[in-house]
């Protein structure tokens, strides 16, 4: 698999997150500043459709929050030089160049392979979709991979579509591991976490198929030592794995419970001394602390929206590249509320921003640069 050369990082630091508009898909630009606050810059059209308040399927309750049911919808190459988005109306997905002002410029839109696509994944430039299928084909899910070419157009890998574990298991992430060799896929509606192996010319093979510790993963994160973290929305609670090179993980902290509402999105810390879990329904974020062999232990939680303010209710998280920063996607405001990570783990609320007066329903995505 060739690795795309001439990396370079925006000089901008920037926060991207996606509309879902069902009409037209759009991406919203924050320029960050030296102190993490957002600033509305500019929105772009993905050329594509979203759905919505519309759920892509009946697993999870539809109220009009995390239409997509998934983390990585907007997802940022590793070099910042390009953005990819899924328009899950009108199963496609787009890509854009960033350009050293953290503008986006519209590079390409294809079809993903699939219905209904719903997460991105990407190493280098191979880019893996999932799409979760829809009623008329009694969702067939899968994944559908792509190269990506130095002007960011799309090229599809042929043979590269893949099954999941079952025809309707419903993917909620694509996810590299650090080093590009494997993808996991945490299915929504079989407990499982399906792991496929990278061949040299961009396709896959497998899955091998792990039961999940949790009842129903979700989000996902690997660490730079390959540790694995996984959130479960039916119980509420993160797990960590240790990861074979023959795809079988190993439990090692199994379904630590947040205590909390509907635990989806997870991240970590730049120093992965820390996780971070949202907990859309009790619009709190949950603190854990990683131990130098991936225990998992909860260390707190915090609001994202101030008290005596509307509850917002986080969904996409992510960290800022310099480690000082966290951003959550407030589903039901379309809004981002930023944090200053202390050194302890603990956040400090410095802001909730919006690029709208009014509360704007279905958004999802949240990308940070």
């Amino acid at each position: 698999m060739q690795i795309m050369n001439n990396y370079f990082r925006a000089r901008a630091s920037m926060v991207y997150m996606m509309t879902n508009n069902e009409v037209m898909n759009q991406i919203i630009a924050f320029y960050k500043d030296m102190n993490g606050l957002l600033t509305f810059m500019a929105s772009y059209p993905t050329y594509g459709k979203g759905t919505g308040t519309k759920e892509v399927s009946t697993a999870l309750r539809n109220d009009g929050i995390d239409p997509l049911q998934s983390q990585g919808s907007l997802t940022l190459s590793s070099d910042g030089r390009f953005l990819f988005a899924v328009n899950a109306g009108s199963n496609s997905i787009s890509s854009f160049m960033v350009t050293e002002n953290g503008r986006l410029i519209f590079a390409d839109v294809e079809p993903s392979g699939g219905a209904q696509p719903n997460s991105i994944g990407v190493f280098g430039n191979l880019l893996y979709v999932s799409n979760v299928g829809d009623a008329a084909n009694h969702f067939a899910s899968n994944i559908s991979g792509f190269y990506i070419e130095e002007n960011g157009h799309l090229l599809p890998i042929p043979g590269s579509n893949r099954s999941l574990s079952t025809i309707n298991a419903q993917p909620a992430q694509v996810l590299f591991t650090p080093n590009g060799s494997k993808i996991i896929i945490p299915e929504l509606t079989t407990n499982y976490l399906s792991i496929f192996n990278v061949n040299k010319n961009g396709t896959v093979t497998g899955p091998m198929i792990n039961e999940s510790n949790g009842n129903m993963p979700f989000g996902s994160y690997f660490l730079s030592s390959g540790l694995l973290l996984v959130t479960e929305v039916g119980s509420n609670a993160l797990s960590s794995y240790s990861l074979s090179n023959n795809g079988i993980l190993h439990v090692i902290s199994g379904s630590i419970p947040t205590g909390q509402k509907a635990t989806c999105w997870v991240t970590a810390s730049k120093n992965e001394r820390f996780a971070y879990a949202t907990n859309t329904f009790s619009g709190t974020i949950t603190i854990y602390r990683i131990s130098g062999s991936g225990a998992l232990t909860v260390a707190g939680h915090n609001s994202s929206t101030p008290a005596g303010t509307p509850t917002g209710l986080p969904m996409n998280i992510e960290v800022s590249q310099d480690g000082r920063y966290l951003y959550t996607l407030n589903g039901n405001q379309g809004t981002v509320s930023v944090f200053n990570i202390q050194d302890d783990g603990s956040l400090v609320r410095l802001q909730v921003a919006a690029w709208t007066n009014f509360p704007y329903f279905g958004s999802q995505g949240l990308a940070v640069l």
